[in-house]
């Protein structure tokens, strides 16, 4: 098949989406199929990119920054000081790439390629610009939903105020879910996602959506004993008694500060605990100054971005995994986590319980609840037996989310896609 992947947010950034889409165009290329990607440029030129490994073509279209959240390549830098006082920071130089003008590229690529089908995983510029490119062309479209409102809202303090962010996660999920409901199939990461943003009313919304896991790649992140000499490059010991970690994007919406608190507490009863914290994001500073404030400095690791086959061993030299997050569609470091024998520690909100299972793999708690949290630390750390049952189980969740299987399926829904857009065009004939 020829297949065009859409994302506005793509590889190098590093957030689940970008994953995905990175490794579902790497997967299907490897599998003989003819791949390309539509994506932004990150220097704002357009440009075309051919990996040599796989034969995927990435078509760079031109784009601009959006000064008001960062790129999710380059660190974020600290916060400039005045008088020694730490400004508010009211944009990024290294803001988010959108493309500006991608309906004329998209047309120019989308003709030239002449896809059998097209998958969207996003749903910015690109995304309107693929919408109307369907509509005129008769394209077959898988869409695939990633995001929830929270997703949008929890970044900006001007959107938090419930009487403000209230309608407008409403009007974000209807325009989430349009690009669903437009599409011949859909697919969210889970089921819970699913139910949160596909209305419970299906009489407008005909097309299916089927549960379908981002999956990981389990020939790389499975267990194992870490690298010494890797570690070592990131500051971290190779065999630490007890390792917290947590790894993913450092944003306000993952209430990372809520770990940090979780184990502050969790130090009172295992002194000898540590905690990673793996990533980069516009959280990282108010992080490093709960840490100090804290007086934890010591406890708490800080080694920024960390990409495979590195992070592998990072993952490998953890005890735990654990998150607060309350807006994930998945989570593919949960799953990552899972594959590498790591008991998850979660709170009971989106969609991760479908990852950690309470008192299958991992301990499930409720959203804000920072005892609870530390009780589970304490709980998992302390309990050798325990945790060699949580970790068990994990790598036999993760099993369920091999990429490998989410290539297969994907493939098969292609083919559906392009049967129901024949049938529905004989129809109107």
């Amino acid at each position: 098949m020829k297949i065009a992947i859409a994302s506005d947010i793509y590889y190098p950034m590093i957030n689940g989406v970008a994953v995905f889409a990175h490794n579902l165009a790497n997967g299907l290329s490897k599998a003989g199929h003819e791949v390309i990607v539509l994506a932004p440029s990150f220097n704002g030129k357009y440009h075309v990119d051919i990996d040599e490994e796989t034969g995927v073509t990435t078509y760079h279209l031109t784009s601009a920054r959006f000064p008001f959240y960062p790129d999710q390549i380059n660190k974020v830098p600290d916060k400039k000081k005045i008088l020694g006082l730490p400004m508010p920071r009211l944009a990024y130089r290294h803001g988010i790439w959108w493309s500006v003008n991608p309906w004329s590229e998209v047309k120019h690529i989308l003709n030239e390629f002449n896809p059998d089908v097209i998958h969207l995983q996003t749903a910015e510029t690109i995304a309107l610009a693929v919408m109307s490119y369907v509509r005129k062309y008769d394209v077959p479209l898988v869409s695939t939903g990633h995001a929830y409102p929270d997703n949008v809202t929890g970044q900006f303090k001007l959107l938090k105020p419930k009487m403000i962010k209230k309608p407008t996660d409403a009007a974000l999920r209807a325009y989430m879910a349009s690009f669903l409901k437009h599409a011949e199939y859909a697919t969210m990461p889970t089921e819970m996602a699913i139910g949160d943003l596909v209305p419970k009313d299906r009489r407008r919304f005909k097309v299916t959506v089927e549960a379908l896991s981002n999956g990981v790649d389990l020939s790389e992140f499975n267990p194992g004993k870490p690298n010494a000499e890797i570690l070592k490059k990131y500051g971290l010991s190779a065999s630490p008694k007890k390792r917290v970690l947590y790894i993913g994007r450092v944003d306000p919406e993952k209430s990372i500060s809520n770990v940090v608190l979780a184990f502050n507490k969790t130090l009172k009863k295992v002194p000898d605990a540590e905690m990673v914290i793996v990533g980069d994001g516009i959280d990282v500073n108010h992080l490093k100054s709960l840490v100090a404030e804290l007086g934890i400095e010591s406890k708490v690791k800080f080694p920024g971005k960390i990409l495979p086959p590195d992070l592998v061993e990072v993952y490998r030299s953890g005890t735990l995994f654990a998150t607060a997050s309350e807006t994930e569609t998945q989570g593919i470091v949960l799953i990552e986590a899972a594959a590498t024998g790591l008991p998850l520690i979660a709170v009971d909100k989106g969609a991760v319980s479908e990852l950690c299972q309470n008192k299958r793999n991992g301990e499930l708690c409720q959203p804000g609840d920072i005892d609870g949290i530390a009780k589970a630390m304490v709980k998992v750390l302390t309990d050798d037996e325990l945790r060699e049952k949580y970790a068990k189980e994990s790598i036999e969740v993760s099993k369920l989310h091999d990429l490998n299987r989410t290539l297969k399926r994907f493939e098969e829904i292609y083919h559906e896609a392009i049967k129901l857009k024949s049938e529905h065009n004989t129809i109107e004939e």
